[in-house]
């Protein structure tokens, strides 16, 4: 009895082990083309889960991405932020930004390409269900995966955060597979009023189930808390806000347990 009092004692006094976020860079090919993405997942969790495509913004896979990746992981999912540029290529101006991100928007094929490379790399994992896969963007990657969506990606949900919206090729009933959700800064000049009319317009026409939040007053890049900075150094008109940015992300994580938990 004395010895089982004592090693009740210890077991009060040891540090629990506890559930830890893995997060390890990986390389996955897109024809010639090598690409450096970041995956993450919880290793307590057991068997095999959904897996979530984070697409990143106009910089590059930084580690905002991979914030938000290790973020998903620590909800349950396994998290791959891709890199849709090619070789972990990053920005640090807008205007090296703006050059990747339309070198990639004016090939949608290489883009779509890119998408399903890291969308297979996903799929593949062994800790991932691969009938169950979804993806979120922010600002150009939030455009991307709507692109991806309007494609007839096969993935349960799409979110876009400040992503454009806009499209010169409107979906036809039963070419979206996804659940969409957008998530806008009502205020953002990078979004028009009638940009986010004419998308509604269209995924009305088309029967697609969707989700579109105007934040009053938020700018673009409301989900970034480098925004302000940003702005500051190169007067762009970027802003972190942070109770956009905390909704949306609920609202994520409300839409990705009524797609998963049955």
């Amino acid at each position: 009895m004395k010895a089982l009092v004592t090693l009740l004692a210890l077991y009060a006094i040891m540090p629990l082990a506890h559930a830890a976020v893995v997060g390890e860079e990986i390389t996955y090919m897109s024809g010639d083309t090598q690409m450096k993405g970041y995956i993450a997942w919880d290793n307590a969790v057991a068997g095999k889960r959904p897996g979530i495509l984070v697409v990143h913004e106009w910089w590059g896979h930084n580690d905002y991405a991979r914030k938000r990746a290790n973020m998903l992981a620590e909800q349950g999912y396994t998290a791959l932020a891709v890199d849709m540029y090619g070789d972990g290529k990053t920005a640090s101006h807008p205007g090296d930004a703006g050059k990747f991100a339309t070198a990639v928007r004016k090939n949608m094929d290489v883009a779509a390409a890119r998408f399903t490379a890291a969308l297979e790399t996903l799929a593949s994992n062994e800790t991932v269900n691969p009938e169950q896969i979804s993806a979120i963007g922010y600002c150009f990657g939030g455009g991307i995966v709507l692109a991806m969506a309007r494609r007839g990606a096969d993935l349960d949900l799409v979110a876009s955060f400040h992503g454009s919206v806009a499209t010169d090729k409107p979906v036809a009933k039963g070419q979206v597979k996804a659940r969409l959700a957008v998530f806008n800064g009502a205020a953002d000049p990078m979004v028009t009023a009638a940009q986010i009319a004419a998308f509604k317009a269209e995924m009305d026409r088309a029967e697609v189930e969707y989700l579109l939040i105007n934040y009053p007053d938020a700018l673009h890049a409301f989900t970034n808390p480098d925004a302000d900075l940003y702005a500051s150094k190169f007067d762009i008109p970027l802003k972190y806000d942070a109770a956009a940015d905390a909704d949306s992300w609920n609202q994520l994580n409300v839409l990705l347990r009524e797609v998963y938990v049955k």
